[in-house]
Parts: structure tokens; sequence; C-alpha cells
């Protein structure tokens, strides 16, 4: 199994670290993934600027590519020019903060799964409720777990899952529940603020 993953947190992050340990022993895994932070960027693409692509190496082992771009970004180059062929699968994950209701419409980790989907690859989004004291590690199991259930019982379609973990389940309590999305808005607030500059 060839397995495309990627995140919107970048490169270094531990979310991305974790998960792909954990799917190694699915298959072949290629990290492509942001080389910054890129959060809340949607489904944007690059077009009007270069797409740079750089590879990345832990010691003499190579990690992956950071791409100069967005989560949708990674995915399009990924399944076109970095993976051997069409990935069978493709994961965004694991992003540190739940992906949940009208934000999975900013989120750049589902973007990314979205993008996979469009490409007729079954994809499956991974977030992580928000914990100062995250365990990727933990919430990389899980996944695991649903992603084989998933793979196990999937079809010629394709298929787009976005998973949510609580905290909750990573402190014991693994239940999974199946839920439409949620259109409910939150309330944004700001905080204002005088210039320092004037």
């Amino acid at each position: 199994m060839l397995i495309l993953l990627t995140n919107d947190d970048g490169i270094y992050a531990p979310g991305l670290a974790a998960m792909q340990r954990q799917l190694e022993p699915l298959g072949d895994v290629y990290v492509v993934a942001p080389a910054t932070e890129q959060s809340g960027v949607g489904h944007a693409i690059t077009y009007l600027t270069p797409l740079i692509v750089k590879e990345v190496f832990h010691g003499d082992t190579r990690w992956g590519w950071a791409v100069d771009g967005s989560p949708a970004d990674c995915v399009k180059i990924g399944v076109t020019e970095l993976c051997p062929r069409k990935p069978d699968l493709v994961v965004s994950g694991i992003n540190g903060g739940q992906n949940a209701g009208i934000n999975v419409l900013y989120s750049g980790t589902v973007a990314a799964a979205i993008e996979g989907a469009f490409f007729g690859i079954t994809s499956v989004a991974v977030s992580l409720e928000f914990n100062e004291h995250a365990n990727f590690d933990k919430a990389g199991q899980l996944a695991r777990s649903i992603i084989e259930q998933i793979i196990e019982n999937q079809d010629e379609t394709s298929e787009l899952y976005n998973m949510n973990i609580p905290t909750a389940a990573v402190d014991g309590d693994p239940d999974v529940v199946v839920a439409p999305m949620d259109v409910t808005q939150y309330i944004d607030k700001y905080e204002k603020r005088f210039d320092p500059w004037g």
C-alpha cells in the first residue's frame, strides 16, 4: 500500500511524525508537507508564485518533502510528481486542534484530504483536540486502528473522512461515533488594541 501523508502544521510538526510512525506498518509512506505552518488556509493553492519543493532528511534518511505552499499544494504535487504511482490512501494530520463543524471550511488539514478525494483516493483528515500536553503517539494509534477498518471495508469508490479525536479518547475512552457535520456558527470575538506606533 502506498500512503501519502501530509498536514497543515508543517513538515516538523509532532503530529505528522506520530502519524508517520503509525502508518509505516501499513505500507510505504511518502511525507509531503508544508515547509511552514499553514493552519486556516482552507483549500488555497499556489499559482502566482513558484511552488518550491525541498527534500528533508533525518540524518542520512529522507524524511520527506517540504513544500513552500498549502496543504492542497502538497497533495497535488505529491500525487502527480513525488509518489512513484497514485497513492492508495491520503492521510492528513495529526492536526493540533479539532476540525469540527464549520471549521472544516477553514482547515488546511481537511482541505488536504479533500484534495486527495478529488484525485479519487480514499482520504482521511485526522485532528486531535487541543491540549498543551497532547499525546500524539496515542492519538496516532487510535487513528491507525480506525484507518485499518476503513481500508478493510472500502470498496472501489474513494471516500473522504474527517476524524476528530477528543482528549477523552486518548485518556482511555476510545468509543467511535460517526456524526454529521454541524453547521452552527461560532461567535467570533476581536480584541481591539491601539497600534503602539500610532
